[in-house]
């Protein structure tokens, strides 16, 4: 039993191993909840159950927070509650190019729940390395913080600017380059990512791919493309691994069920990408505010809630300004 105890108070990446694997427990003992039990039949997922998903992941994240807060101190749980709210809400960005992928491949609403679960497991894999790197890169040179300070401005920036130009999915390289290394069906197969069939560039029979995986690696590219964003923006609150990585990873569990639940509105958000922008810029310039200011961090509750009064801000501008607006063609809900 010693030995046993011994192993669990082990320090990794800064954190005994026991909080590290209670917390993969518990990510696995969720999803393992929600494709076995919630989700073993392929049905089409409601408004009303998206909502009620999006409030128990909500809760959990948020009670997660709490344990932080108990185990760690509350600068530690404002941090983490700091990552989770800012995670959630580059996520509905996230929701946007993914419903354009699913209208892209008209992947039924019945079907999409399966896309998403499969990448969010992805998602779990991916961020965890990208989330080491940073941390190891953070730990080693001190400067690395300034790099991903000033590649958040600049990138709040470039969004605040961008304008909302439509996603081109025909033109998409990673597309193009797939259609060419591998036979793809040209229909969907049920919920099946592989099939045996023809392959229409030989004649011979082949394994085929269906436009549901080429959807599933869409949707992974999309989350490394936000992750760019998301990862240094978690890291310029704190430089805690497990505070960075927990946040990161209870905001996108509940990402299938805000997909579901945000999908059909997402036009009333139509402003919410200017926020995000000047999120970001913020983010990336407490950093150098603190240092002028000669702050040794700039304060955990003064970043919260300047996230939130920013947040806010463009939510209800969003709203006000969609009011009158009808949904996007192809979102679960939306009637077409």
């Amino acid at each position: 039993m010693n030995e046993i105890m011994d192993i669990l108070t082990l320090p990794v990446i800064g954190k005994p191993l026991w909080m590290w694997a209670g917390f993969m427990l518990a990510v696995v003992a969720l999803l393992a909840f929600d494709l076995g039990v919630l989700h073993r039949k392929t049905r089409e997922i409601g408004v009303r159950e998206s909502l009620l998903m999006s409030l128990v992941y909500i809760s959990l994240g948020l009670g997660f927070g709490g344990l932080v807060w108990m185990q760690l101190g509350a600068t530690a749980g404002v941090e983490y509650l700091t990552g989770f709210v800012i995670e959630k809400s580059l996520a509905i960005d996230n929701v946007f190019v993914i419903a354009l992928i699913f209208g892209f491949f008209a992947i039924p609403p019945a079907l999409q729940h399966r896309v998403l679960f499969w990448g969010v497991l992805g998602v779990i894999v991916l961020r965890a390395i990208m989330i080491g790197v940073g941390a190891a890169l953070v730990s080693q040179f001190g400067w690395v913080l300034y790099i991903f300070a000033a590649f958040l401005i600049l990138t709040g920036v470039k969004m605040l600017f961008a304008g909302d130009k439509p996603m081109d999915l025909t033109n998409n390289a990673a597309l193009k380059w797939l259609r060419r290394v591998m036979p793809i069906s040209d229909k969907l197969e049920g919920d099946r990512f592989f099939v045996q069939g023809i392959d229409p560039r030989t004649g011979k029979a082949a394994r085929l791919a269906t436009p549901l995986f080429l959807a599933l690696v869409l949707v992974e590219l999309a989350d490394l493309v936000f992750a760019v964003d998301s990862v240094p923006a978690i890291f310029a609150i704190t430089t805690d691994p497990y505070i960075v990585y927990t946040s990161n990873i209870m905001a996108i569990l509940g990402l299938r069920a805000l997909y579901f639940a945000l999908a059909a509105v997402l036009h009333r958000f139509a402003y919410l990408k200017q926020a995000l922008a000047v999120l970001l810029v913020f983010i990336g310039g407490k950093i150098f505010i603190a240092d002028a200011l000669g702050w040794e961090k700039f304060p955990a509750t003064l970043s919260l809630s300047i996230t939130f009064a920013i947040l806010a801000a463009g939510v209800g501008w969003s709203l006000w300004k969609t009011r009158k607006t009808t949904a996007l063609p192809g979102a679960p809900g939306a009637g077409g």
